[in-house]
C-alpha cells in the first residue's frame, strides 16, 4: 500500500488571536487574526522594532481554529460573525469589541450555531463532577420512590476550585429541573453564580432572577430559571424599602431545587466554605 495514501498531518496549528495595543488611541479595540505558529510569535512579527521596556501589547486570547470534526475556519469567518452582531469594525483586522465577543463568536462558528445569548464558556465537566452529579441523581431518584413523603438531603464536600457552582447547574439540568433556588449566606457569590447560568452554552435559555436583576415577574415562565437569594433577604432581616414584599413574591412559585451554599457549624463557628447542600422537593 502506498504510504502516502493518509499523508502525516502538518505540524502548523492553526489558530485564532486577538491582541490590544497599548497606545490610548487604540483603547476599546482588539485586533483578531489567525495563524499558523503560535500567537506570541506572530504579534511578534507585526512589531518588529526592538525597543526597551514593556511590550506596546498585549495578546488577550488565543484558540484554536478547528472544529471537532476536522475542519477549519479563519479569523474571516470571526470578522464576518462580529460584523453581523454589530461589533464596530474599525480599520484592517480592529474591532470595537470584547473578549467575550471574540469568545462568543467563536462558539457560534465551531458549533456552526447562531449564538443568540453571546455565551463565551463552552468548558466540559471534570470527572470527578461527573461523579459527583451522577451520584446525587441516582440517590435522589432512588430515596423519592422508597420515601414519598420526605425530602432527600445531598452534601457535596468538595475541595477549593471543584466548581460547585458549575456542577450543581448540571445537576439540575440532568434533574429536568425548571425552577431552582439558590440560597446563601454570601451574598456575595451572585456573580459566579449569575455567571455561569448565562455565560456558559450548556444553559442556553435559562433565567437568572434576583434582587437587584431579572424579577420573577419579568421572567418568561416556560423557560427554565434560578432564582438567587440570600438569607438576609428571605428572612427580611436587612430591611430595605420592597425588598421583602418583592423577595416573598417570587419564592412562592420555586420549591423544586434548594442550594445552601455556606453551612455554618455550632462548634467554633467554623465556616466550611467548601460544602454545597442539595436539597428537593415537589411543588
Amino acid at each position: 500500500m502506498n504510504k502516502e495514501f493518509f499523508p502525516p498531518r502538518p505540524d502548523s496549528k492553526p489558530t485564532i488571536y486577538a491582541y490590544e495595543d497599548t497606545n490610548p488611541q487604540y483603547k476599546g479595540l482588539l485586533k483578531i487574526g489567525y495563524t499558523t505558529v503560535d500567537a506570541k510569535t506572530r504579534v511578534a512579527q507585526q512589531y518588529p522594532t526592538v525597543r526597551p521596556g514593556v511590550l506596546p501589547y498585549r495578546i488577550v486570547f488565543e484558540e484554536s481554529a478547528m472544529r471537532n470534526d476536522g475542519s477549519g475556519f479563519s479569523d474571516h469567518d470571526v470578522h464576518r460573525y462580529l460584523r453581523q452582531t454589530g461589533k464596530k469594525h474599525e480599520k484592517g483586522e480592529w474591532f470595537k469589541c470584547s473578549i467575550g465577543d471574540v469568545k462568543a463568536a467563536i462558539i457560534a462558528i465551531k458549533t456552526k450555531e447562531t449564538n443568540e445569548e453571546n455565551r463565551c464558556l463552552d468548558f466540559k465537566m471534570r470527572p470527578e463532577q461527573e461523579a459527583a452529579i451522577e451520584k446525587t441523581a441516582v440517590y435522589f431518584r432512588s430515596f423519592r420512590k422508597e420515601n414519598h413523603n420526605k425530602t432527600p438531603h445531598f452534601l457535596w464536600n468538595a475541595k477549593m476550585r471543584f466548581g460547585k457552582t458549575f456542577a450543581a447547574y448540571q445537576l439540575a439540568k440532568k434533574m429536568n429541573w425548571k425552577k431552582v433556588l439558590v440560597l446563601t449566606f454570601k451574598p456575595a457569590v451572585q456573580s459566579a453564580w449569575e455567571e455561569d447560568l448565562k455565560s456558559h452554552v450548556d444553559f442556553r435559555e435559562w433565567q437568572f432572577v434576583s434582587r437587584n436583576g431579572l424579577s420573577f415577574e419579568e421572567a418568561k415562565k416556560n423557560k427554565p430559571l434560578v432564582c438567587f437569594g440570600s438569607f438576609q433577604d428571605y428572612l427580611g432581616k436587612i430591611r430595605q424599602a420592597g425588598l421583602k414584599p418583592r423577595m416573598n413574591g417570587y419564592i412562592q412559585p420555586i420549591g423544586i431545587a434548594l442550594f445552601l451554599m455556606s453551612i455554618i457549624m455550632g462548634r467554633g463557628e467554623i465556616a466550611q466554605k467548601n460544602c454545597l447542600m442539595l436539597k428537593t422537593r415537589k411543588k
